[in-house]
Parts: C-alpha cells; sequence; structure tokens
C-alpha cells in the first residue's frame, strides 16, 4: 500500500510542523521530567543558563528526524525538507548553547 502525498508536497506544509513539533516535544518533556509548580516559560529560564538547555534542544530534534524518515520512505521529498530545515533551526542554536 503506497501512501500518495503528491498533492501536499510542499515546502510549508514540512517547514511549519517542523518548527511546532520540538517545540510540543520539549513541552512534554519538562512537564514530564520537571513536574514543578512553575510553569514552562519559567522553567526554561531556569535551566537556561545550564548546557542543560542545548542538550534539550539536541533531543527535541529526534521527532523532526523521525518524519523526515518517513516521508523521505513515501517519496515526499519537500515536506520532509520542510521538516529537516526546522529542525536545523533548533540545532543551530543547541550549539551556541553546548
Amino acid at each position: 500500500m503506497k501512501l500518495n502525498l503528491k498533492r501536499f508536497d510542499h515546502f510549508i506544509y514540512g517547514f511549519i510542523p517542523g518548527l511546532l513539533l520540538p517545540l510540543g516535544f520539549i513541552w512534554l518533556y519538562l512537564n514530564r521530567f520537571y513536574p514543578e509548580d512553575i510553569g514552562f516559560l519559567e522553567t526554561v529560564k531556569k535551566l537556561y543558563p545550564n548546557v542543560i538547555l542545548g542538550k534539550l534542544l539536541l533531543l527535541s530534534i529526534i521527532p523532526d528526524l523521525v518524519f523526515v524518515f518517513l516521508l523521505y520512505k513515501t517519496d515526499s521529498f519537500k515536506i520532509a525538507i520542510g521538516f529537516m530545515l526546522g529542525g536545523i533551526i533548533y540545532l543551530m542554536a543547541s550549539m551556541f548553547m553546548l
């Protein structure tokens, strides 16, 4: 069974979710492993001067890479490039924090 995504094969359909998916992953990770009464932004501000935030940004790229792999398998190259470029932004930000 081959999935036909040619009609939706546009860069922007991968770029916007590629930017939002790592943020959702960071939010999920921080809510699961930092269960404090402070909010999401306060937790990020507490982690900011540390190397831990850079490592968390690197970890948040993994869902984007999974989608890039799946979309390459279904020959939806433009969507996959959008997901990849969305993840590269987080990769560059994490390199400055390590």
